[in-house]
């Protein structure tokens, strides 16, 4: 048999296997991911993910707490898809705003919207970008969060971000990536990137 031949009885039986696996995959709803960790990309994943959304045609909501209203990147490219509500919810970093009292009203805000668009029930995806860093600073309750969570419809997804993830969010999660650095171009100095850090 020659190796182009071996291949193709490789890829045939590999092929089989997984249509078995995706066979077993019966149940069919909306998941809660959640991205945390130090690592860089948890935003860029949940953009990633509300892009891939409007691609199929669905209703997307992104909710960004704590990320202020200076003009980012992703703002103005969601702004591109007429599928996707943005919302800024956020005052910016704690060390520019501080104002506790400001910060906890935007982050009400933040989760009022978040409320409003999965309990509709008329988005498909919903991405709330730094709810975890939101929470991990105490600018929300932890039990008003899970009951925003836990109030989701079955048909809709949930993609949440932010360093800090509480375990009582990862428990509720269906998936959970860890974002671990191991190197970063600021730690050697180099600054902050547009288009690619913001």
């Amino acid at each position: 048999m020659s190796d182009t031949d071996d291949h193709r009885e490789k890829m045939k039986d590999l092929q089989a296997a997984q249509r078995e696996e995706v066979k077993k995959r019966e149940v069919d709803r909306g998941v809660l991911v959640v991205h945390t960790g130090d690592g860089k990309g948890k935003s860029t994943a949940g953009f990633g993910v509300a892009i891939r959304a409007a691609g199929h045609g669905q209703k997307v909501g992104v909710v960004q707490f704590v990320k202020g209203t200076w003009k980012t990147g992703e703002q103005a490219a969601l702004a591109r898809f007429p599928e996707i509500e943005h919302v800024v919810s956020g005052e910016g970093f704690t060390w520019d705003t501080q104002d506790r009292d400001k910060d906890l009203a935007a982050a009400k805000r933040g989760l009022d919207e978040a409320r409003r668009m999965i309990t509709s029930g008329a988005y498909d995806v919903v991405v709330l970008d730094e709810l975890n860093f939101a929470l991990h600073v105490d600018q929300l309750a932890l039990d008003d969060v899970l009951d925003v969570l836990r109030a989701r419809p079955e048909h809709v997804s949930l993609i949440v971000t932010g360093r800090g993830a509480k375990p009582e969010v990862i428990a509720l999660a269906d998936t959970v990536t860890e974002h671990v650095p191991v190197k970063h171009a600021w730690d050697a100095g180099v600054r902050a990137r547009r288009g690619v850090e913001w």
